[in-house]
Order: C-alpha cells, then sequence, then structure tokens
C-alpha cells in the first residue's frame, strides 16, 4: 500500500513523539513509525524506567502544540540544581553549590516527567489530531530520495510518499547509516543504572548531583515530594556489580552514594543498564532528511542536555519547514535541510565537548584530582555573575 504525507518520522521516542506533537499540531500532514508496540502493550513488558526533564525553552516548545498543557499536571518544577562533592576519603559531603532558578527570576530551571507517562501522553494527544497516523511496531527501510519528495519502504512492506524524512531513530540510526552520515564517538567505559526511590525526606524540588568518583549520582524530582528518578553512572565493572546486587544489598549501597541527602532512601522499581557514550554526527542533514536526537548526537546524562539538545533542534527545524511552507517553498530541499546542519551543528558540537569534560571531571578518583574538581566547584558558584552564565548557558541561552 503507498501512503503519503508531508513529514514521516522515524522513531517514537520522546524525541520523536515531541517532533510528532509540533508538527501535527502546525499543520502538516504527519506520520510515525516505530518499531515499538502501543503503550498498553509497553506496559505490560515492564517500560522504560528513565524521566524526562524539560527545560524551560524545550516547555515554551512543547506550549506552542498544546501539548504542555497534558504534561504540566503531572510535571514537577526544577527549582534548583545542587551540585555536591563528596570526593573525601569518608565519602561525606565537603562541597555544597546550589544554583536557583530564582537568581534568573524564574520559577523553575524546568519541569520532570517520567518517560513512560510522557509516551501515554503524548499518544494520547496525537490520537486527537486528524492529520497523523502510527505505524506500530513497524520500522523504515529503504529510503530513496527524488527531487520532489523521498520513497520510503517499511517492515510492514507499505510504501511511504514524504516530502521530510525526520530521523529520530536512535544513536544506532539505521536511517543515518544507509545515507553514509558517518559519527565520532567517545566511549568512557561507563554504564548509567536508572531507577526510582523513595526517600524520607521531601525533595523540596531541587535537583541533586553528587560526585565522588566513577560519575555523577543524580537524583530528579518526581511529582511525589518523596519520591526521585535516578541516574546512578559508575565505571562499568562497578555498574555491574551493582546491578546483580539484591535489593537490601543495593539499597545498602545506595544510602552510602546518596550522602543522606534525602533521608532515608530505597528502590521502589526495578533496574536498568544503560551504556554511556558521547556520539556526534559529522552532519544533520541527507537527502530529504533531517537528523534528530540520538541519531544526531548523544552525550552522557549530566545537566539534562541531552533531550534539550533534540529539542532544539526540533525547534530550528520547526522555524525553516514553516517558514518555506508560508511561502510556498519546498520543505525537504536541500537548500532548507543545510541551513538546519548549520544553525545546529556548532551548539551541538560544543555542548558535547563541554558535557565530555564534565563527565570526566566527575569520573576523576585520585585525590589531587577530587581536589581540583572541588576548588572549580566552589569558583564557579563563589561568583555570581559567572554562576548566573552558567545557569543562562545550561538552559540553551546565548
Amino acid at each position: 500500500m503507498r501512503i503519503s504525507c508531508e513529514i514521516l518520522i522515524a522513531g517514537g521516542g520522546v524525541a520523536g513523539l515531541s517532533a510528532a506533537c509540533t508538527f501535527a499540531a502546525a499543520g502538516f500532514e504527519t506520520l510515525c513509525v516505530d518499531p515499538i508496540p502501543p503503550i498498553t502493550d509497553v506496559l505490560q513488558k515492564g517500560a522504560d524506567l528513565r524521566s524526562t526533564a524539560f527545560l524551560l525553552p524545550s516547555v515554551e516548545l512543547l506550549s506552542e502544540s498544546g501539548l504542555w498543557d497534558v504534561l504540566s499536571p503531572h510535571a514537577a518544577p526544577l527549582s534548583t540544581m545542587r551540585i555536591l562533592d563528596a570526593g573525601g576519603e569518608a565519602g561525606v559531603v565537603r562541597e555544597q553549590a546550589d544554583f536557583l532558578a530564582a537568581d534568573l527570576s524564574l520559577p523553575a530551571f524546568g519541569y520532570n516527567l517520567p518517560n513512560t507517562l510522557l509516551r501515554e501522553k503524548m499518544l494520547s494527544f496525537l490520537a486527537k489530531l486528524p492529520n497523523f497516523q502510527l505505524l506500530a511496531p513497524n520500522s523504515v527501510g529503504k529510503i530513496t530520495p527524488r527531487s520532489t519528495g523521498a520513497l520510503v519502504q517499511l517492515s510492514s512492506g507499505d510504501q511511504v510518499s514524504a516530502k521530510l524524512v525526520i530521523a529520530a531513530d536512535g544513536r544506532n540510526s539505521p536511517l543515518r547509516e544507509q545515507l553514509g552520515i558517518k559519527t565520532k564517538t567517545w566511549r568512557y567505559g561507563q554504564k548509567a543504572i536508572v531507577f526510582n526511590t523513595s526517600h524520607t525526606e521531601p525533595h523540596q524540588n531541587v535537583s541533586t548531583e553528587i560526585h565522588r568518583s566513577g560519575g555523577p549520582f543524580t537524583l530528579v524530582p518526581l511529582e511525589d515530594p518523596y519520591k526521585s528518578a535516578v541516574v546512578w553512572m559508575e565505571r562499568g565493572p562497578r555498574a555491574a556489580e551493582l546491578f546483580a546486587m539484591d535489593d537490601a544489598a543495593f539499597n545498602t549501597a545506595l544510602t552510602a552514594r546518596a550522602c543522606g541527602s534525602l533521608g532515608a532512601i530505597e528502590i521502589i522499581s526495578k533496574r536498568a543498564l544503560w551504556p554511556i557514550i558521547a556520539q556526534r554526527a559529522e552532519r544533520l542533514n541527507g537527502p530529504r532528511t533531517a537528523l534528530l536526537a540520538e541519531a544526531a548526537h548523544v552525550i552522557p546524562p549530566i545537566g539534562a542536555q541531552g533531550l534539550n539538545m533534540s529539542l532544539a533542534d526540533l525547534r530550528h527545524l520547526k522555524t525553516l519547514v514553516i517558514e518555506a511552507r508560508n511561502s510556498g517553498q519546498d520543505i525537504g530541499a536541500p537548500a532548507l535541510l543545510q541551513k538546519y546542519h548549520r544553525a545546529r551543528w556548532p551548539d551541538m558540537a560544543a555542548r558535547i565537548a563541554g558535557v565530555d569534560l564534565l563527565n570526566r571531571t566527575s569520573m576523576a578518583g585520585t585525590p589531587f584530582l577530587k581536589d581540583l574538581r572541588r576548588t572549580g566547584l566552589k569558583y564557579l558558584h563563589g561568583i555570581k555573575p559567572l554562576r548566573n552564565e552558567l545557569m543562562k548557558r545550561g538552559l540553551g541561552a546565548k
């Protein structure tokens, strides 16, 4: 069967569905092809345990489509970003730096939501839009770019004709590979253990990042003030050891690693293990195709930069595509896609380099490097103009 649309999105993760909401709400005939089955089936088989923090520029983008109205009742505000250095021998906190949204006259830096809830709410939002179609489970096969559009073969045997194809199909993007777009990859020998916790003290909308060695340990507020999502990064062998522990042993290790920041703390979900890499595509455009999210870039989960970089990609692409439509131009033209690449690649590369440096600093294991990290944190936080500029940069302001 031949299916026609204006925009085909490969991948139905948070970034792919955000793109679908953005373009469908803007009036484009939008099709999303996703190998993951519908949300009800996902829940039966075990859901994505991660959460996503949307920084304010991303919230603004989601608000334009009306999606944020659906998500906001379930979102935990992030009013403070707290960094703790616990690099001493006893593992106690020896330096605390609080970055306050109020210092920038903001109510919060952003808002955090569980990925499973995000997928459910996004699909519900999209189901009400007559110009959107989801094909799942299904996957994108061969793409044949042409001067007037692209023909895309699906695993179901159907063929899609689209003006623009968005590759949001992950770090191992089959579309990116098919187009011959190379990547540069950094490996750290780290893995992240992802899970949810309960704690006896309220999080007070504070996102807490604790540095010791092996990588950051981050507690991100959930809607319930006594629950948080955790990303615990460690070198591979230690992460595998922690992942294999029973809950009792794991809770003991968890309590020690949390440094008492939220009182008594324990795991309340299954655990997932994710490899940590950084990756950068050499370009973000191909014939009739724009790379988005992890197809374009992967970074360690530090400072909520990953998904928010993806939505910055989306914000730029949306502007270019709407401008082209409004002026009667081709929304998948080579010049438009080249302009997208030029707009996003420098910022993407700079942020990857910055997060790479932060991650390597957080992995520091020697006393000298730990002390250097502590001194750097104290200096950066102690000078107000510098502190405020760092906060603005973290939000994506220039």
